[in-house]
């Protein structure tokens, strides 16, 4: 059964103009931060496809889960906090004891952790930091295998070229907005993986143009501001699709959009990259490629406990595959 905003708006006890604007980025609304979070938590959560499978004889560990961005960052994307709330909750099931750290507070993880869960993106400085806590290191959303350290990641390039390619059957001109971040020590740049694959796929057809290319910086405001600049520069030249390397960025689009009064997907189409909870619940509905977020955390977990009960040290990756779901804002 579908999940709508008066669901998420009775199990969190606020009004429904509260939770649409809450999950629309809204930053003129006045609300705490402690309920801003959970609206997040419980749109997740009703939106969590549940995997269970019963544990035998379960020994209890404890393990801590190092969030890469800090607590206010995470409500900004809602991508890390599906993936904690995954593992969290495959870790209930398995009768495994977590810890949620967040980057600022890993000095503070306890020396007698049974192993560590690391999510998110990390320099070469901070991973030597985390494997001086334990033997047993792993990493979501982030590949360490090359140092030794199990790894799930999810694909990019298939979705993404197969988002790109629906796109270009509509649009002789797709356009992205996409971005670029720091590990959290500033130490390490990490280009965004879609950019490689749209710039790739587009300049073996001949359809490259650097006009229409926008780079920022993952955030609601940025995909705004980015969205605002490509239809004050392009005027009536701007392209009839866009990818958007996340939800934040492309609901900040949308709204720009809206704004100028261009219709989506009448005159622009658009495509996400992530698909949260609030992908579902703006106007027109994004069209994005869905991340399995909940299986994410479900095998980081899984991987973590055979590590700790069987005694393997052989490390492993598991690259998690994804959907496209099409919705009201492609063509």
């Amino acid at each position: 059964m579908k999940v709508t905003l008066k669901d998420i708006a009775q199990k969190a006890g606020v009004s429904l103009s509260t939770v649409s604007r809450v999950l629309n980025y809204d930053t003129t609304l006045s609300v705490s931060d402690d309920t801003r979070q959970r609206i997040f938590e419980i749109a997740e959560e009703l939106n969590y496809t549940k995997i269970k499978r019963s544990p035998k004889n379960p020994e209890v560990h404890r393990i801590a889960v190092v969030q890469w961005y800090s607590e206010n960052k995470e409500m900004d994307d809602l991508y890390y906090m599906a993936i904690r709330m995954g593992i969290e909750k495959r870790s209930q099931e398995l009768q495994i004891q977590t810890t949620p750290v967040f980057q600022n507070q890993v000095s503070e993880i306890s020396q007698d952790v049974d192993g560590i869960i690391a999510v998110g993106k990390y320099s070469e400085d901070q991973v030597s930091q985390l494997s001086e806590l334990t033997n047993n290191l792993m990493f979501v959303d982030w590949s360490e295998i090359g140092r030794g350290f199990d790894s799930v990641v999810t694909d990019f390039k298939t979705p993404v070229t197969a988002a790109l390619q629906l796109l270009l059957a509509q649009s002789d001109e797709v356009g992205i907005i996409y971005g670029s971040e720091y590990t959290t020590d500033r130490k390490l740049k990490i280009p965004d993986p879609r950019y490689s694959i749209y710039k790739r796929l587009m300049t073996s057809s001949s359809k490259y143009n650097d006009k229409l290319v926008f780079q920022g910086n993952y955030t609601n405001q940025s995909g705004y501001d980015l969205m605002q600049q490509a239809i004050r520069e392009l005027g009536d030249d701007l392209p009839h699709a866009f990818f958007i390397s996340n939800d934040p960025m492309a609901i900040g689009a949308l709204k720009a959009l809206g704004e100028a009064n261009i219709d989506v997907p009448e005159r622009v189409s658009l495509f996400s990259f992530n698909d949260t909870s609030v992908a579902k619940y703006v106007y027109p509905e994004l069209s994005a490629v869905h991340v399995y977020t909940d299986q994410m955390g479900v095998t980081a977990v899984d991987m973590m406990k055979s590590r700790l009960d069987d005694g393997r040290d052989v490390p492993l990756k598991t690259v998690v595959a994804t959907t496209l779901m099409k919705r009201k804002s492609t063509r």
